[in-house]
């Protein structure tokens, strides 16, 4: 079962510098490649330098975390790919679990390894954590991290159990898979689209897992920080366009109708916290929705399935009850 690891690369070259090494050290199963999106620092210039094993994929242009996969993936062959971000540390032996699963259960399609944080190293990480999941209103959100309230951990996620969404900065799944589903929708430029990958792959009767048994340290934010209205924006719109994509018709025009009104709060909260550009950015996001609604429609697929909630109304738990964590 070969290995392809696909690092997505955008005026990366400190990233690279930092944690590119953990990756050569520890990876000798797998080819590495890094795709690039038409960067302007010396990102290629070191790369050659200093790592000639490394093959370097070049996209045109920045077309983002979703279509610069999609491009540059077309160049890679193998069984299994790992997009893995830029500003991630791998782990000794961490790519040796995974592949253990992906051979002992051919229904699973992706695998997340454990998400902790570079900079805390006994905490979870914000994107992917033990695990991702959704409530029954769309809101995502992981074992280990709800919301931004962050778990340390102690071991409690140490398990290999199936989930919902893999993290994109540490996504292993099957090549197969990744273009049976025809790769990312692009329209997403980047924020949630794993979400939705995975999401159409269970529309499929294919499983999402994650194992413990790997971990990899994440900075996270290293292309866009959280404060960052933009990222607003494209988690608000690209959420929206998922749930009307992948949701039971019965159901998700009516969870639509509240997050309407939740998604206006939610804008209102987030302008007292961080600035009125925030709001802004929510309002930004339910008209381009609209924009794009035509194009979710005909995306939807010919069965679509009614998540398993682990959770429910988890905004109303967080911000109104005393709900933090998971545990």
């Amino acid at each position: 079962m070969t290995v392809a690891i696909a690092i997505l690369n955008w005026n990366g070259k400190n990233w690279l510098e930092k944690f590119l090494p953990s990756v050569i050290n520890y990876s000798s199963e797998a080819e590495v490649f890094v795709i690039d999106n038409a960067s302007t620092d010396d990102s290629i210039l070191y790369l050659q330098s200093n790592y000639p094993q490394v093959k370097i994929i070049s996209n045109p242009n920045n077309s983002g975390f979703a279509a610069g996969y999609n491009l540059g993936l077309k160049s890679v062959t193998a069984d299994i790919y790992c997009l893995l971000n830029s500003d991630v540390e791998v782990t000794e032996n961490w790519i040796l679990p995974i592949r253990k699963l992906f051979s002992e259960r051919r229904d699973i399609a992706a695998i997340q390894p454990k998400i902790l944080d570079y900079n805390q190293k006994n905490k979870f990480e914000f994107a992917g954590a033990g695990g991702g999941l959704i409530d029954n209103l769309g809101y995502p959100y992981c074992r280990g991290r709800i919301f931004d309230d962050i778990e340390t951990d102690h071991g409690q996620y140490d398990d290999e159990i199936e989930i919902f969404w893999a993290s994109g900065c540490s996504l292993f799944i099957r090549s197969e898979d990744f273009w049976k589903m025809n790769g990312f929708d692009e329209r997403f430029f980047a924020h949630q689209e794993e979400i939705d990958l995975c999401w159409r792959l269970q529309n499929e009767g294919r499983k999402i897992y994650y194992t413990g048994k790997a971990k990899v340290y994440h900075v996270g934010g290293g292309t866009l920080k959280k404060e960052n209205p933009q990222k607003t924006y494209l988690n608000f719109r690209n959420n929206l366009s998922m749930m009307l994509k992948n949701l039971p018709a019965s159901k998700a025009f009516f969870i639509l109708f509240l997050r309407l009104h939740l998604d206006g709060y939610a804008a209102f909260y987030l302008a007292y916290k961080n600035g009125w550009k925030f709001l802004w950015a929510v309002l930004k996001a339910h008209v381009y929705f609209y924009i794009q609604l035509p194009g979710s429609i005909r995306l939807r697929q010919k069965h679509q399935i009614d998540p398993y909630y682990q959770s429910k109304w988890l905004m109303f738990k967080h911000f109104i009850g005393s709900k933090k964590i998971k545990q």
